[in-house]
């Protein structure tokens, strides 16, 4: 029995491909469309997946402002942040983080899925957002994927 070809294969920045997908999130709940996203990001459906290794491919997702929130989480989702002063917690619900930019619902669920360390912040690097469906990278031939089929 040969123990070569049972050895455990782990990637390496040199031998990981990445790719560049395009997502459409028009219509569909914020929730399900940034989990797909994030699993992207990260990589988890390559067969060569390794943990410490920035593996996912590249993400454009489009119509970002066109993202479903279902019930009243337009008025009660808050997105809390803190300025470091003495009282100073600002609150935002999910209608004023919209009208401030419709990429950030996005943009702040998908990395809140990511890991909290510096392999999550480059990861999140990888991620393009545009609240339209006009992005400035046709020049990268994005394979697009419908996420309807993976929810």
């Amino acid at each position: 029995m040969d123990t070569l070809s049972y050895k455990t294969i782990s990637a390496n920045a040199n031998t990981v491909t990445k790719e560049w997908v395009l997502v459409d999130v028009a219509g569909l709940p914020l929730g399900r469309a940034a989990a797909v996203i994030a699993r992207l990001l990260r990589g988890k459906h390559k067969p060569n997946f390794t943990p410490h290794v920035d593996c996912g491919d590249h993400v454009i997702v489009i119509n970002a402002a066109e993202v479903a929130l279902k019930g009243n989480k337009w008025e009660q989702k808050e997105y809390i942040r803190y300025t470091g002063y003495p009282g100073g917690q600002r609150s935002l619900n999910a209608t004023q983080l919209h009208l401030k930019g419709g990429h950030r619902l996005v943009e702040k669920a998908v990395k809140g899925m990511l890991p909290k360390n510096k392999l999550g912040a480059q990861l999140f690097r990888n991620l393009r957002v545009f609240t339209g469906s006009e992005h400035s990278h046709e020049a990268q031939n994005p394979t697009v994927i419908s996420i309807k089929e993976q929810i």
